[in-house]
């Protein structure tokens, strides 16, 4: 890789870009919001993720002025560039918790190469947690992560992450049955990056979707994952990527099995 992609350097605007779209959305927390709806009842926007994700735009273009950036809110692209660099923000992930007072939220912010990250940053404010991964590695609070061993189906957490919509439940019905029949317990945060984070930290030994996801949801917690000793497939079992259809991680030990049960969701919908 070329001085011009150097991930050290891009680990270091990732994480002041995250830091600082934090910040802002810190500063409104708990307070009285005016909330919009997109496209569904629970997909909400406020005027703090508007504001967080100008602020982390702002930082990456005094670095990179001319570098393309993916963006959930308002008119930064959609879709990943398949060559050269670009960026990946998220302002404000878990907003319907952000705007329900709930602490599991934070702002991600991705660096990536020919469509593959090569550094991020996601910062939970109202947690204190502070996830990086760049060339020294996947931390968190400055402490290295490892994923979980556990290889004991009955011992494991499993996530269902992401969103099912309303026309989706039968899925989302099915994806809990699945879960909740193969392992031990299931959680669900309705954060995904923080999901994906909780995989690499070893809090959870796996988070699984049937569903094609938002790059701003999902590129800095695979990179995490798999940086911290964890595998992310898709459905077919193949490496998984910021255009896959379905998200299935896992601390390796216990692959197949997640697997397996993203897999049985469509069959049992």
């Amino acid at each position: 890789m070329s001085d011009r992609y150097d991930p050290r350097e891009r680990e270091s605007t990732a994480v002041q870009a995250a830091n600082a779209g934090a910040d802002v959305a810190a500063d409104s927390f708990r307070t009285q919001l005016e909330v919009e709806r997109k496209d569904g009842k629970t997909d909400v926007v406020t005027q703090a993720d508007r504001d967080a994700q100008a602020t982390v735009v702002d930082v990456i273009r005094d670095s990179y002025p001319d570098e393309p950036i993916v963006g959930e809110e308002d008119d930064e692209l959609k879709a990943v560039p398949e060559a050269g660099p670009a960026w990946i923000v998220d302002p404000i992930d878990g907003t319907s918790n952000y705007v329900d007072g709930v602490p599991t939220f934070g702002t991600a912010v991705a660096a990536v190469v020919d469509g593959e990250p090569v550094a991020g940053a996601f910062v939970c404010p109202a947690l204190s947690d502070r996830y990086r991964i760049g060339p020294d590695g996947v931390g968190r609070n400055d402490d290295p992560l490892s994923v979980s061993d556990c290889h004991d189906p009955e011992a494991a957490t499993v996530c269902p992450t992401f969103w099912w919509d309303y026309d989706q439940r039968e899925q989302y019905a099915a994806a809990t049955r699945e879960l909740v029949t193969r392992f031990g317990d299931i959680r669900r945060y309705g954060c995904a990056q923080l999901e994906l984070g909780l995989v690499a930290a070893g809090a959870l030994e796996g988070a699984v979707t049937d569903l094609r996801t938002n790059p701003w949801d999902t590129v800095v917690g695979v990179a995490q994952i798999r940086e911290a000793g964890g595998v992310v497939t898709d459905l077919e079992g193949e490496r998984w990527r910021h255009d896959s259809t379905g998200l299935v991680a896992s601390n390796g030990e216990l692959h197949e099995e997640v697997l397996e049960a993203a897999r049985a969701i469509d069959s049992r919908s």
